[in-house]
């Protein structure tokens, strides 16, 4: 699995907001993120956020995002926007549910798809919460702890 984007933000936009705006956190690029094993990533909104948390890391793959751009037609949104943290190419992540991996020497516990919101039609664009189903991302723990890098 090839890393090619890493994003974090400090503070939920979405989750949490159930009949009100969303917020307005800055979604960050890093070239490279702290992975602490049972904690989540460094600086990330979710990092700590619970005991045992399926999602301390979540992934999408570059493969759906091109898919999704061209099924809705929009080009000018940056995979970003939908609130994954790591960028993947190379892997189908479904296959990675329920399964132990290891990228760049750090392991981690593949727990669940990474589940469409409706949140995401306003971020990215009418449609994409159906578009996604079944192929949003994976959710995952952090079994061990280490710098996870952008490939270059």
């Amino acid at each position: 699995m090839k890393v090619l984007e890493i994003h974090i933000s400090p503070g939920h936009n979405y989750f949490g907001h159930f009949g009100n705006p969303p917020a307005t956190n800055p979604i960050f690029d890093l070239e490279e993120v702290e992975c602490v094993a049972g904690m989540g990533l460094r600086g990330d909104r979710f990092f700590g956020h619970q005991e045992n948390y399926k999602g301390q890391i979540t992934f999408f793959a570059v493969e759906v995002y091109k898919n999704l751009c061209a099924h809705l037609n929009i080009l000018d949104r940056e995979p970003k926007v939908l609130r994954r943290n790591v960028l993947t190419a190379g892997t189908d992540l479904n296959e990675l549910i329920g399964k132990e991996f290891a990228i760049q020497g750090i392991h981690f516990a593949g727990m669940a798809e990474c589940s469409p919101c409706f949140w995401m039609n306003k971020a990215f664009g009418p449609g994409t919460e159906d578009y996604l189903r079944g192929r949003g991302g994976l959710r995952a723990r952090i079994l061990t702890s280490g710098l996870l890098r952008i490939a270059t």
